[in-house]
């Protein structure tokens, strides 16, 4: 398989995502395992699919990542590696997202995917929270296209929590719903009674 369409194969994944997130009660590192593994089942290829990709950008130009760099020791200052859950690469990945490739990871990545669960006891998650991480994906997207490269931002929140009072508010989530949405990142969300499913309007 050559480079699938990432919105078109997580469209399709989407309800079984929400299916099988909304069956279990877990930790988010076991919500990313259920959205591999329905990505996987939607077509994604395995050699194009890697979570907690950690990835370097040389000389960020994006206001988000320079000051995550300037946040470091001056010693170490020059470059910005982000650790996004999941990521789709095109084929030329070549099934070797290590550390040590961590260029190529930049380079040849189709979408990348921040996933939020509810997951605290007598806490919820928080808009402000959210948002934060809109704002990182916005600022991958800006440093993918500015080294001439395209890629789908996608923030997932899985609120499926049992207890309405660990779970977002309506407010908060058509506030940061509309956020993503002005910010040009897919917003996908599931609770035990609602889903959405609101696409990037520039798809890779």
């Amino acid at each position: 398989m050559g480079n699938p369409d990432a919105e078109t194969v997580l469209a399709k994944a989407w309800p079984m995502i929400v299916e099988e997130c909304r069956a279990v009660l877990g930790g988010e590192l076991h919500y990313q395992a259920l959205v591999y593994h329905c990505l996987r089942n939607a077509g994604w290829p395995r050699r194009q699919i890697g979570m907690n990709v950690k990835q370097w950008i040389e000389n960020p130009v994006s206001a988000t990542f320079k000051a995550n760099d300037l946040k470091k020791h001056v010693d170490f200052q020059g470059g910005f590696e982000p650790i996004p859950d999941m990521v789709l690469f095109s084929s030329e990945i070549d099934g070797d997202w290590r550390r040590r490739n961590r260029d190529n990871t930049l380079r040849h990545m189709l979408c990348t995917i921040e996933v939020k669960a509810s997951e605290r006891a007598k806490a919820r998650l928080r808009a402000g929270e959210i948002k934060n991480d809109i704002i990182k994906l916005v600022a991958h997207r800006e440093e993918v296209e500015y080294r001439g490269f395209q890629m789908l931002p996608v923030m997932m929140v899985i609120d499926v929590a049992p207890d309405v009072r660990e779970r977002m508010i309506d407010a908060a989530v058509t506030e940061c719903a509309n956020f993503a949405t002005a910010s040009r990142v897919a917003w996908l969300y599931a609770s035990p009674d609602q889903q959405d499913f609101r696409p990037n309007d520039s798809a890779v």
